[in-house]
């Protein structure tokens, strides 16, 4: 429970490391030398998602020869030790054999820092003389390595939690150590894989998790609650469209009424006045118009940093419309993809979802049909990368047959009649966080539908780190009287449920 995948199996992508030596091979981040390729030095792949600090970290890896690590809380200076180099904690992995003992896996050594810190099957202190000192023991060396295997896929678990670290191997606690060296020890740093210099070797890490244990506010960290910040847009397009402010006071009170671990604050005509109340924040769902009055586009490089940190990120409608250039890379990289002019279209059809994925968004979800404004063609990564389709339909021939422009059509977009189009979408970001892009919510009365609501309450759930029910997160269908609260506009005096209802055609 709320470990994050930070390697999409396919990529390098969050990773940085000498082109030379790593590369993606069965699924899993792999680093090699041979006689006529060796390396000089020690050399490393970085994540470049945070500097984590306190936290649990899970990889399977494989070694064939020599000696690898894990680093950890660890830091560079490549002006002094070069490019790809790093300095710090290091959980072992070896294969090198010293008499009758194999002693590297499962120790925790300071690379560039102390060097040997903990051996297997002990526990240490390190004291204000940098040395570390044996002072208990969680179990016997030899017997622990019975407990590795060689030459095949194992998994190390990191925990670093203040000044307490200790790792285990499939399972069996190796070390465990307390650094009380106030001068030398580290609070955060760089995580890394290690290309050890020497004979040819090759290792491989897959199956990379992340958890980050984050220091709440005493008052959240006792009630044990994930904060969810909406962030609505101004009226935009009248009476029971695009209602920005009733849609996130809607979908907030779902979250109230039914997930007690969530507590949630809405921030009504555009960005908060005080940006600081969205620095705790464990995700942002932002509902208003997109292109150049996108509310984010003023404050990318603050919500830049909250992505860092593993903040997660929902966009709805319209908001995921951004400017091309820098707005919408952002918006590629931290929800998985966007809503591109003369690229993405804008129709209205009755999308029919006949089959959902297994995702933990779509629980307690059924294959349902509703009429809508869902946007298609979005612009994603190339092969998808890194981002899973949530909802898929196959949009009817005549939404490609409007003129071209920004929002209408354009020829690519004709050449795929008949073909699905996914109109929302789920991505795990490098940096641990989580986004979800929702195409659907131009009109107010959507939220009625069972289906549509709760695949979104789920996507939001989800985006803040939390597991979503079995069943989908639970809420009342609104009634007629409850979509009318909030709105930006008067109700027009003929207008009542079986207008709403003929909007929406087939409601069910």
């Amino acid at each position: 429970d709320g470990f994050v995948s930070i390697f999409d199996g396919k990529t390098l992508r969050g990773w940085d490391g000498n082109p030379e030596f790593w590369r993606v091979e069965d699924g899993a981040i792999t680093g090699q030398t041979t006689k006529e390729n060796p390396t000089k030095g020690n050399t490393f792949i970085i994540w470049r998602g945070g500097k984590p600090a306190d936290f649990e970290f899970k990889v399977e890896y494989r070694l064939r020869n020599h000696n690898s690590g894990v680093q950890f809380r660890s830091w560079e200076e490549p002006e002094k030790w070069g490019k790809w180099v790093v300095g710090g904690y290091q959980a072992d992995i070896g294969d090198e054999v010293k008499g009758d003992e194999v002693k590297y896996d499962g120790m925790l050594y300071g690379e560039r820092f102390r060097g040997f810190l903990c051996e297997r099957g002990d526990k240490t202190v390190i004291g204000e003389n940098h040395k570390p000192k044996v002072v208990g023991k969680v179990g016997d060396a030899d017997e622990l390595f019975k407990h590795i295997k060689r030459d095949d896929w194992n998994e190390y678990h990191i925990i670093a939690k203040g000044n307490v670290l200790s790792h285990s191997i499939n399972g069996h606690q190796m070390v465990e150590c307390t650094d009380n060296d106030v001068q030398m020890r580290r609070k955060d740093g760089v995580i890394a894989f290690q290309l050890h210099a020497g004979p040819p070797m090759k290792v491989q890490f897959r199956n990379i998790r992340l958890k980050e244990l984050k220091k709440a506010n005493p008052m959240k960290e006792k009630a044990g609650k994930k904060k969810i910040v909406f962030i609505a847009g101004r009226k935009s397009h009248g009476y029971g469209g695009h209602e920005h402010n009733a849609g996130c006071l809607l979908l907030a009170k779902c979250l109230d009424e039914n997930m007690p671990n969530v507590e949630t604050v809405v921030y009504q005509n555009g960005w908060p006045k005080d940006a600081s109340v969205l620095d705790d924040a464990d995700a942002i769902v932002i509902y208003c118009d997109g292109g150049p009055r996108h509310v984010l586009n003023p404050h990318l490089d603050a919500v830049g940093k909250l992505m860092k940190k593993g903040v997660g990120l929902a966009c709805l409608h319209y908001g995921v419309e951004i400017p091309k250039g820098k707005p919408g890379n952002c918006l590629l990289d931290w929800i998985g993809g966007y809503f591109e002019t003369d690229w993405s279209v804008n129709p209205f059809w009755v999308a029919d979802f006949k089959k959902l994925p297994d995702h933990p968004i779509t629980q307690g979800v059924k294959p349902f049909k509703i009429n809508d404004e869902w946007y298609y063609h979005m612009r994603f990564p190339q092969n998808m990368e890194g981002v899973t389709p949530i909802l898929t339909a196959v949009p009817p021939d005549s939404t490609r047959q409007r003129p071209d422009g920004p929002h209408s059509n354009n020829p690519t977009v004709r050449s795929r009649k008949g073909m699905p189009e996914h109109v929302a979408w789920a991505c795990g970001r490098p940096d641990g966080g989580r986004g979800f892009g929702f195409t659907g919510g131009h009109w107010h009365w959507s939220w009625a539908n069972d289906n549509f609501r709760t695949v979104v309450l789920n996507g939001i759930v989800w985006i803040a780190g939390l597991d979503v029910p079995p069943g989908g997160v639970p809420s009342k269908t609104p009634t007629f009287d409850e979509l009318l609260k909030n709105q930006d506009y008067p109700k027009p005096g003929n207008f009542g449920p079986n207008q709403a209802q003929k909007l929406l055609e087939p409601w069910k």
